[in-house]
């Protein structure tokens, strides 16, 4: 049974997908910011053998970094928590690679690459300084490792522009009037919320073909 929070609490996560657009419905972020131990529909998704691939990635950047005689902080290590007027914004970078007066968030992806992926980076970017005092005033860059090449994000890439937005999405889905919903089967499809929660859910068949034909043109 879902149980309302005491304060809204967003996980980094959460965020970047409607940064992006990707994603359309806030509510379903205003309702995790919001409520805790929602029951979570069951799911064929091969959660071990991610966990394998990603641990195998992670603790291969992680050596890499030591032989370069960078100090390297893991997952945990990593956590952090900032407390706004309106939410709390937490999350965990897989690792963090510090020396001398630079520091690089490296995060890990096993599958392909993904536009929110950057946002993602840039929402840790702009956190990490602001929560955790040994990211204060260090040249702090990132790095996306994919399977078969690394994205650079360099120090600076954190504008106002993007922390303008990050504020807005933070501070709408932790109002306490709640956004409309907005189902649609690709993004239902992969919600952890059930219709016990959400009434409006869409659990069409992913294969559901929307495709017609028409002699207009």
């Amino acid at each position: 049974m879902a149980v309302r929070r005491d304060f809204p609490y967003v996980w980094a996560t959460w965020l970047p997908r409607l940064l992006t657009g990707e994603n359309s419905c806030e509510w379903a972020v205003w309702f995790k910011a919001h409520y805790q131990n929602w029951h979570k529909p069951p799911s064929d998704f091969n959660q071990a053998e991610w966990l394998r691939r990603h641990t195998t990635l992670l603790n291969e950047q992680r050596d890499l970094w030591l032989e370069r005689g960078y100090n390297v902080r893991v997952e945990n290590q990593n956590g952090f928590r900032l407390r706004g007027e309106t939410a709390t914004l937490a999350g965990k970078p897989d690792l963090i690679a510090v020396r001398g007066d630079r520091a690089l968030i490296i995060e890990v992806k096993t599958g392909r690459e993904q536009t929110w992926h950057r946002l993602q980076i840039l929402t840790y970017m702009y956190a990490l300084p602001r929560t955790l005092d040994q990211y204060r005033g260090v040249m702090l860059g990132a790095e996306i490792i994919y399977p078969e090449r690394t994205v650079k994000v360099p120090p600076g890439s954190v504008h106002m522009g993007f922390v303008d937005d990050l504020g807005a999405l933070i501070r709408r889905v932790a109002a306490d009037e709640a956004p409309k919903r907005v189902p649609s089967a690709q993004e239902c499809r992969f919600c952890d919320i059930t219709a016990e929660d959400c009434p409006d859910r869409m659990d069409a068949p992913a294969d559901t073909n929307t495709t017609a034909q028409t002699d207009d043109f």
